[in-house]
């Protein structure tokens, strides 16, 4: 096959990946609490094994990509994430899922990063823009196609939908070595390339910058917290639904039907909260960006707490679906937050440093929530998990505070 305009590949990887990815987590979550049987801490023992994954091989992987080829090093990712969900798919086994999570950390670190740096080497920075925001448009609206269809092959076999993504990951890599073209890659130089040092020179920056930045300080201690909450949460929601709740009967269907309308519900709500706060113009103004943050995350610790004690099962609908829409509000306002107050080089280290101390704080926060959830039960998890992220609204205060401050000197 010939190389294609890489643009459209762009796209294509974009779209595909989104519905791969929707095919198989729309079920995922139930397949391992249900068919594997894993307990609430296995099920966060897992997804602390998929962020160390991702942790430790995000520099090894980089060099790849800067030093041999951005279009190889994507192609293995993409191969590599397939693979692993075959074999979870395929033997449902918790070793088999705890080496999907490092298969799918591992390949993840090969195309991230090195995705953008192809597409700006293949058609300029400057043209990259636009791209990006129709690729987040079709993967959006992929995702969205996605979810029916995982249901449907659910009915037959709950493993299916993972199974047939992984196959079709494995598919999109064999299609990307036949038309993913690479002519404007360039090696690295040495003293720019992704590296342990690099990754340690970012982290001791990161300290330094803090230091002198109040407003730094406290974005980044919003990342950290963020992360010390978020993984119990996400995997826990799931078999906290599943086990003390009965479903109610949808036109005769199965339970599962109800986790595809879960997570289509929480899509189509984020897209429009997302699409008002854009038109509100909200991240001009520092004060109204960290008051709605503010006013978001109180909504989200609230409905955090009544998913987990919901008397029945549509408050916890609700409770599930106010969460969710917030939280999808919330990750672009936190990154229009954090470059407000960077620039340049600054910038760059300001949101590795946050992405490390959150990964940094789903390590440290989610095995104790889930010993919680295997000990005492999944509703105490839960609000231990509110518990961790009740930090945030004083920190969004102070933040809120400092912004005004800002505001009024400008």
């Amino acid at each position: 096959m010939r190389r294609l305009d890489p643009i459209r590949i762009f796209l294509i990887l974009r779209g595909s990946t989104a519905f791969f990815h929707t095919l198989i987590f729309t079920v995922n979550l139930v397949y391992q609490a249900e068919t594997v049987g894993l307990s609430p801490l296995e099920l966060v023992l897992v997804g602390t094994a998929l962020e160390m994954s991702a942790f430790l091989f995000e520099a090894p992987t980089g060099i790849l990509a800067d030093v041999y080829s951005r279009r190889l090093s994507v192609i293995i990712g993409v191969g590599l994430m397939g693979i692993g969900f075959v074999i979870e798919g395929s033997f449902p086994f918790f070793g088999a899922v705890l080496l999907n999570q490092v298969l799918w950390g591992l390949g993840y670190t090969f195309t991230s990063g090195a995705t953008e740096a192809w597409l700006a080497d293949e058609i300029g920075e400057e043209a990259v823009g636009p791209v990006f925001l129709r690729g987040s448009q079709i993967g959006q609206v992929a995702g969205l196609v996605a979810i029916p269809l995982s249901v449907a092959l659910a009915t037959v076999a709950i493993q299916l939908p993972i199974v047939l993504g992984g196959l079709l990951f494995i598919g999109l890599a064999a299609f990307l070595w036949l038309t993913m073209p690479e002519t404007g890659f360039t090696p690295t130089p040495d003293d720019e390339r992704t590296s342990w040092r690099q990754m340690i020179e970012t982290a001791q920056s990161g300290v330094q910058m803090v230091r002198t930045r109040p407003l730094l300080r406290v974005i980044l201690a919003v990342s950290l917290v963020v992360g010390l909450y978020s993984e119990g949460y996400d995997r826990l929601w799931t078999p906290h639904l599943l086990e003390n709740f009965t479903f109610p009967l949808l036109f005769g269907l199965q339970p599962i039907v109800w986790f595809g309308i879960i997570r289509a519900g929480s899509s189509l709500f984020s897209i429009g909260a997302t699409e008002i706060a854009r038109r509100k113009h909200i991240t001009e103004s520092g004060g109204r960006l960290v008051g709605l943050m503010l006013g978001l995350d109180g909504v989200m610790l609230i409905a955090l707490l009544a998913l987990a004690w919901a008397g029945n099962f549509w408050v916890a609908l609700i409770a599930l679906w106010i969460f969710s829409t917030a939280r999808s509000t919330l990750g672009p306002l936190d990154s229009a937050w954090i470059v407000r107050h960077t620039s340049g080089q600054a910038r760059a280290t300001a949101i590795s440093f946050a992405s490390q101390l959150n990964a940094i704080g789903q390590v440290a926060g989610g095995p104790g929530v889930g010993w919680i959830g295997t000990v005492v039960s999944l509703p105490a998890a839960l609000t231990a998990s509110a518990l961790l992220m009740s930090p945030i609204l004083p920190l969004l205060v102070r933040g809120q505070k400092l912004e005004q401050r800002s505001d009024r000197l400008k």
